[in-house]
């Protein structure tokens, strides 16, 4: 049910207002894309038009980003041959090439928090 805020049809995400003249190139699935830097890849790849993300290790079902912040893991994308990433939580960075998760990976716990 739309709420006040939300008109039955209207898109979940729009881009707000950002400094466009700073850009970085990244690759989704070997096609070139631009998106504003220090946009997370989550927000990049929405912002041009990507869904789904990945698709579940049991029935293949198509996933896309949800809580935006975290907590969900449907956002889990391949960056730079890295499984098992959380794009809501990644900065994109110039040269980052990113493809859509396929089945199931192990979440690597790193050191370092990507910035």
């Amino acid at each position: 049910m739309p709420t006040k805020d939300h008109a039955a049809g209207a898109p979940l995400f729009m881009a707000v207002e950002t400094d466009r003249s700073s850009t970085v190139t990244l690759t989704f699935e070997g096609q070139p894309l631009r998106a504003p830097a220090g946009a997370t890849v989550a927000a990049a790849l929405l912002l041009n038009g990507v869904t789904p993300f990945r698709a579940t290790p049991v029935t293949s079902a198509p996933r896309a980003p949800y809580c935006m912040m975290g907590v969900c893991f449907e956002c889990l994308v391949e960056i730079d041959g890295k499984p098992s990433r959380q794009a809501c939580l990644t900065a994109v960075r110039d040269g980052m090439v990113i493809k859509r998760q396929q089945g199931a990976s192990a979440i690597a716990i790193e050191e370092e928090v990507e910035a």
